[in-house]
């Protein structure tokens, strides 16, 4: 069963599939993000608003969120088997 995990708005993805959240400020990430618009692998998430964090997934799809890639990276720490492993939550 997929866990999803909520990027704002009312938008969810895949948690297994994502592999990085980053900032969009870097200019490979620029790069990344324009090249996934251009060939049709990119989801905005932001609803109109400003690019904060850009998920990118197992499947090389690039989803674009409003919100700070802290507050996603804490969300990914609200399960309960990330805290039985010990690993970092935000």
């Amino acid at each position: 069963m997929a866990r999803l995990l909520n990027i704002g708005f009312g938008n969810v993805v895949n948690m297994d599939k994502v592999v990085a959240v980053v900032s969009p400020d870097a200019a490979p990430i620029k790069r990344l993000v324009q090249a996934a618009k251009e060939s049709g692998k990119s989801v905005d998430a932001t609803q109109g608003r400003k690019t904060k964090a850009v998920l990118i997934t197992d499947g090389d799809m690039v989803v674009l969120s409003a919100l700070q890639p802290e507050t996603i990276s804490k969300r990914f720490g609200t399960f309960p088997e990330n805290e039985t492993r010990g690993e970092y939550d935000g």
